[in-house]
């Protein structure tokens, strides 16, 4: 199906927006009457697990049995938490698809609890035996990865009464993260400042994120920055109680599984070293020059006296050309012209498929994804708004969406998934691929400008900041671990440590910055996550050097393996697929190829500028 004529993206009525620019999620179910039943399906197999507890050792058939009910009701949970939960999320004000998507939740919960004793009844099987059944039998060895990886867990797995206590204590572990949502978002007192011009903004995370990229009085940037911050620096004390809450809890399940560290415990499943963080966040503060010379930069032609945090974000030059969907669609298949024809052609397929809800509107969820529906095809939510930022959200999230088709054509369902250590590989080099197409395709002075400020500010954002994140999660780790007293002041202190460090001489600090940590979601939500989205663009950036340089067979080599590490899917260790595809993250290579890259966007944002 063609793309129609172009809209425009202002918010309107869904049933406004062209049918071509939202998603068919008839894909998924016909209707609800489909899902009602897929739902009641759901429930008649999850009684299989009933059947097979205290039979696993009686055999590879009983343990192939309960491989295959898990896949069965894993290949089903997709098709029905997405169909719930895409059409939640493309009107939010819909209670009845809120309510069929907590359906979803509470049996997803019961099916957890009907398979709890399914892990400590494998590991009391001796792992030779299993071995033994699975050289024995084909169709169980298929999941040989999976079994394998279960036993590494071994020694940190209780017994079941020990994992079923722990498994009650996770209704507490949420929440800290709770309480902060709560204190973050649904209880606090947004500000009110008045601008140069007389005008009054009112500080929501949307409008201060606004008001700091776009306005270009450095006064009102200040004093959003100031009032913004001051929020969080009222209520400090209660966040740090709430931080320590977060660091005690992770502690304890660290020492009750018996890791050494915190760290050891959220790296141990993906078989992923401790140094690889280290290395990471060490490595990335030695290279930090190139992100302090970017920074100079900006004063300079900001014409700044001082430059501070709050003027990271603005552009450096004016620039309000409009990138309307239909027109950049060609692009983005052409930008991904070295990973092949057959890459092309399913990019292409997402498009004309109707696998992507373009547009905006009202009760939609914000932000971007893709959805992995297992069995159907990915889906993309966007809130396009012609900006050359929604371009690159259009190129990442397509990234995943291939990562996904190769993944789920290529694997069993067991490892049809993939980690979030790999996750952001495909999705981050997508967007490099279309920064290389379309830099060497404008005459634009102005746009060459742009394209580049927003190519550093993504290494800035996603490797440099996320690393400074890291750092910062490790330290008030460790603090915890070495029973030290967790306060506002500590934590201030650590992360106003690790910002001057990362910027040097190149910025003027100011001590609202130091209650920067409170307000980071990723800290109270998902611990030791961050450090993923640097490791992944690190890899990114290593990978792109291998397709896009050297010779004609080097680089077909180089996509091959790219290609192949998205085939892959979950079933090896993150890391060792990652060098099978010539990423080695326990070396620094990776991150100096990041600085790298930086340095040399630096210098032809440098050139630019000189040139306008």
């Amino acid at each position: 199906m063609a793309i129609g004529t172009p809209v425009d993206p202002r918010t309107r009525t869904r049933d406004q927006i062209p049918e071509e620019f939202t998603w068919n999620l008839s894909d998924i179910y016909p209707g609800w009457s489909d899902w009602e039943a897929g739902l009641a399906e759901f429930e008649r197999k999850l009684a299989g697990y009933a059947e097979l507890r205290g039979a696993l050792a009686e055999g590879p058939e009983r343990l192939l049995k309960a491989f295959r009910l898990d896949d069965d009701l894993g290949q089903l949970s997709y098709k029905l938490w997405f169909y719930a939960g895409l059409t939640y999320d493309q009107d939010q004000r819909d209670n009845s698809a809120n309510a069929r998507r907590q359906k979803v939740q509470i049996l997803f919960a019961k099916a957890a609890e009907a398979k709890s004793w399914f892990t400590p009844e494998l590991l009391r099987i001796a792992l030779p035996t299993v071995r033994g059944w699975m050289d024995a039998n084909a169709d169980l060895a298929v999941y040989r990865f999976a079994i394998e990886r279960t036993y590494h867990q071994q020694e940190h797995v209780l017994d079941e009464k020990g994992e079923h206590l722990l498994s009650l204590s996770s209704r507490f572990g949420d929440a800290p993260m709770d309480i902060h949502s709560m204190l973050a978002n649904a209880d606090i007192k947004h500000p009110v400042i008045t601008l140069a011009d007389g005008r009054q903004a009112t500080l929501t995370y949307a409008q201060y994120n606004a008001l700091l990229q776009t306005n270009r009085n450095q006064r009102d940037r200040a004093a959003a920055f100031h009032a913004f911050h001051g929020t969080f620096a009222a209520n400090q004390n209660t966040y740090a109680a709430v931080y320590n809450g977060i660091l005690q809890r992770d502690w304890f399940i660290a020492q009750a599984r018996q890791f050494k560290s915190t760290l050891e415990a959220a790296l141990h499943s993906n078989d992923i070293p401790p140094a690889v963080v280290e290395n990471l966040v060490a490595t990335a503060k030695a290279g930090a020059e190139p992100l302090r010379r970017y920074h100079r930069l900006r004063k300079r032609v900001l014409g700044l006296e001082t430059y501070h945090a709050y003027d990271q974000l603005v552009p450096l030059i004016d620039f309000d050309r409009k990138y309307q969907y239909a027109e950049v669609i060609d692009e983005i298949v052409e930008s991904m012209k070295p990973l092949g024809a057959d890459y092309q052609v399913n990019v292409r397929k997402a498009f004309e498929g109707r696998w992507i809800d373009v547009y905006e509107n009202p009760g939609k969820r914000s932000g971007a994804y893709s959805a992995p529906v297992y069995g159907v095809h990915p889906y993309m939510l966007l809130n396009y708004n012609d900006t050359l930022d929604s371009v690159f959200t259009l190129a990442h999230e397509m990234g995943h969406s291939m990562h996904t088709m190769l993944s789920e054509a290529h694997q069993p369902f067991v490892y049809s998934d993939y980690t979030i250590f790999v996750a952001e590989v495909p999705s981050t080099l997508s967007e490099m691929l279309f920064f290389d197409h379309k830099l060497s395709r404008t005459t634009d002075q102005r746009e060459r400008v742009v394209l580049l400020q927003h190519a550093i500010d993504d290494v800035v954002g996603t490797f440099f900041r996320q690393c400074l994140f890291a750092d910062y999660e490790l330290q008030a780790h460790r603090t915890a671990e070495r029973g030290e007293p967790i306060t506002a002041e500590t934590l201030s202190r650590i992360y106003f440590d690790l910002f001057k460090e990362y910027h040097g001489d190149a910025m003027t600090y100011d001590d609202s910055a130091q209650i920067t940590w409170a307000r980071v979601p990723h800290f109270f939500g998902s611990p030791y996550y961050v450090y993923q989205y640097a490791t992944c663009y690190a890899s990114s950036a290593q990978l792109i050097q291998k397709i896009t340089s050297g010779s004609i067979d080097e680089r077909r080599e180089g996509v091959e393996r790219f290609l192949e590490l998205l085939r892959a899917g979950a079933s090896d260790y993150p890391m060792r697929l990652l060098k099978r595809a010539g990423v080695d993250l326990s070396t620094p290579a990776p991150v100096e190829a990041v600085v790298r890259q930086l340095d040399t966007r630096v210098t032809q944002l440098e050139q630019e500028i000189e040139r306008l």
